[in-house]
């Protein structure tokens, strides 16, 4: 099936991004140059208190990670986006956003000035209305969190390549928040952030 393009942008390392996917179109965020987490965030476009829900994602089906054919279900459990492709094979939805208390809590104070995801969230959220009260659990595509038998999860290096993609089909208006993590200093980007794609098409 032929589609046509209605947005191709390049959001730079670290950085924040953020559309209205309107329902039957299709976002593919692209992996430029390999080993990049993208933190992301759904509302229902015509009503923000509709967001995305990790608990009802997880248990409607009964798997932690997202890949091809997962919906991304909001906290009234209807679906947002719908997971038609993927090439990496797995997407966290457990490991959260890093943000400067996380960071400092991790990793010492003197990280404590570096820029971070849910500064990202908040910035670009605010374009839309949102607030630091809006802030949900986060998808976190192409991130590798690995959960062990007792329930630790570990943030290790990536398994995403150059080029690897997912692709969601909005199921309604979406709007979409992403950030394109700055993190440094674990290996979910490689210690080195890099530039994605995103691409929204439409059927023709």
């Amino acid at each position: 099936m032929s589609s046509s393009v209605i947005l191709d942008e390049r959001v730079a390392a670290r950085a924040p991004w953020s559309a209205v996917v309107k329902a039957g179109d299709t976002l593919t965020i692209i992996d430029l140059e390999g080993n990049q987490a993208v933190d992301c965030i759904l509302y229902k476009a015509a009503d923000t208190a509709e967001r995305y829900s990790a608990p009802e994602t997880i248990a409607a089906q009964r798997n932690a990670y997202l890949s091809e054919g997962s919906v991304l279900r909001s906290n009234t459990g209807s679906p947002l986006m719908t997971v038609t492709f993927d090439n990496c094979g797995r997407h966290d939805t457990l490991g959260g956003a890093c943000s400067q208390e996380s960071n400092t809590l991790r990793y010492g104070h003197h990280t404590k000035h570096q820029h971070a995801c849910v500064e990202n969230f908040l910035m670009e959220g605010a374009r839309w209305g949102l607030g630091k009260r809006d802030l949900v659990s986060n998808i976190n595509w192409f991130m590798n969190v690995p959960v062990d038998l007792d329930g630790t999860l570990g943030i290790v290096d990536g398994i995403s390549g150059p080029g690897k993609k997912v692709s969601l089909r909005a199921e309604q208006d979406t709007l979409v928040l992403v950030s394109n993590c700055p993190q440094i200093n674990n290996p979910c980007n490689g210690f080195r952030p890099t530039p994605v794609r995103m691409l929204v098409t439409r059927p023709a």
